[in-house]
């Protein structure tokens, strides 16, 4: 899987990324006789053209600061980023999400901010408390939120329209979710009422929690749960009954494009595909969205990047003026103008709601009420990739939801029992 490069090579790295700490005072003071270019790992090339320009008030504010912006792939952003750590030309500033951030942070690869944080004010309580305590490890915060997500329920009006049924709203339920299913898939067309890819962030870790189970609790599996396996049972059902395509049928294809060919009327998915969303002439002129319908209790999942320092920049100073500064009004509103995701600064959402006027995209600030960090630990990958193999057959119609998630249960324990060795 994407995340599994990871791990190996961030823990063989440990003993030089702790050793190479101790030298970022004396660059920041050497520097200051001239102009201090801070590096800025990132990965997704849509946001680069919005954070310039958070980057340009930036400098106007720091005139003894420059930042460059470094772009990786997704695809190879991981392996990079251990690559040059190994090799000590790793970015002063990069991009970390919370499938990775406490595996970096036992690891000494990343610089504490929480004296940083005190000292200067930083505003952490703008920003979701969830968002703060999935970048926090061991008592000591080590990333600082730039944007958030939730999950909600995309729906095709054209759709629905043509088979009569009621679009989604805050009333819905599963049952609504699983009637609206079977009504809107039409064989004949092939259209199918809705997509129930294996998607751990926006299908199966949100619906879980939705029945009252648990993904990760005080570092044991929560997939054995009866409460869990009713969420991942609300999914195969679908495919089982034939109402979304099985998981088989979008090994190369993903749930998301489904929808945007218009093959599925109903899609779980992020509110950072909004833009992407919108960028459809069919989806933008027809597309809705609405709050997850709610199962034993409500719930989403909340997610978001946070800028953190690496612990061998040589220059922490100016990198922790820039995080600092990124985590602020003004930083945020930059980004919420751009429509390209969430700012996560409390009051600054607005000009990303009005940005698609289209969408009624409050659905994903309402959510916060109920919001579910991401589930994480140390060596997150190693169990999620645990996901995929032991799921993939109950998601592609092949029954065996209930043992396959006390295996998958079992596997993920031993995998968390490691971690603590």
């Amino acid at each position: 899987m994407r995340r599994r490069t990871l791990i190996g090579g961030a823990l063989a790295a440990a003993a030089p990324l702790a050793a190479g700490c101790s030298g970022g005072g004396a660059s920041d003071t050497a520097s200051a006789r001239g102009r201090t270019t801070l590096s800025y790992g990132i990965w997704d090339v849509a946001q680069a053209p919005v954070l310039q320009q958070v980057i340009d008030a930036f400098e106007r504010e720091n005139p003894g600061i420059s930042v460059e912006i470094q772009l990786t792939p997704w695809s190879s952003y991981w392996t990079t980023l251990r690559t040059s750590m190994r090799g000590g030309t790793a970015p002063d500033v990069f991009w970390m999400n919370a499938v990775n951030i406490q595996l970096y942070a036992a690891n000494g690869a990343l610089e504490p901010l929480s004296e940083h944080i005190a000292r200067d004010r930083t505003p952490v309580g703008k920003h979701p408390e969830a968002l703060i305590d999935i970048y926090a490890y061991q008592g000591k915060q080590y990333g600082l939120p730039k944007d958030f997500d939730t999950i909600g329920l995309w729906y095709n009006r054209a759709l629905f329209d043509r088979a009569g049924v009621k679009y989604p709203d805050e009333t819905w339920t599963w049952d609504d979710l699983r009637d609206a299913a079977r009504e809107l898939t039409n064989p004949r067309k092939r259209v199918y009422g809705i997509a129930a890819e294996m998607d751990r962030q926006a299908k199966f870790y949100p619906t879980m929690f939705g029945a009252g189970g648990y993904v990760l609790r005080d570092g044991r599996s929560g997939f054995a749960d009866p409460r869990s396996i009713e969420g991942l049972r609300f999914w195969t059902d679908l495919v089982d009954r034939g109402w979304s395509p099985p998981q088989s049928a979008m090994s190369e294809v993903r749930a998301r494009n489904l929808f945007l060919s218009e093959q599925v009327a109903m899609n779980y998915d992020l509110s950072a595909m909004a833009s992407l969303m919108y960028a459809g002439p069919e989806i933008k002129d027809h597309g809705g969205v609405a709050v997850l319908p709610k199962g034993r209790e409500r719930a989403t999942v909340i997610h978001g990047l946070a800028n953190v320092v690496s612990a061998k920049s040589r220059r922490k100073q100016a990198a922790w003026k820039f995080v600092d500064f990124m985590a602020r009004r003004e930083a945020a509103q930059i980004q919420a103008k751009g429509g390209i995701t969430i700012s996560s600064y409390e009051g600054t959402q607005d000009a990303w709601l009005k940005s698609m006027p289209e969408f009624d995209l409050r659905c994903f600030i309402d959510m916060l009420d109920y919001a579910v960090p991401y589930p994480s630990s140390r060596n997150t990958a190693v169990w999620e990739d645990q996901e995929y193999l032991l799921l993939g057959a109950p998601f592609s119609g092949k029954g065996g939801v209930e043992q396959a998630a006390r295996t998958l249960a079992k596997q993920m324990d031993r995998a968390l029992d490691e971690e603590g060795k």
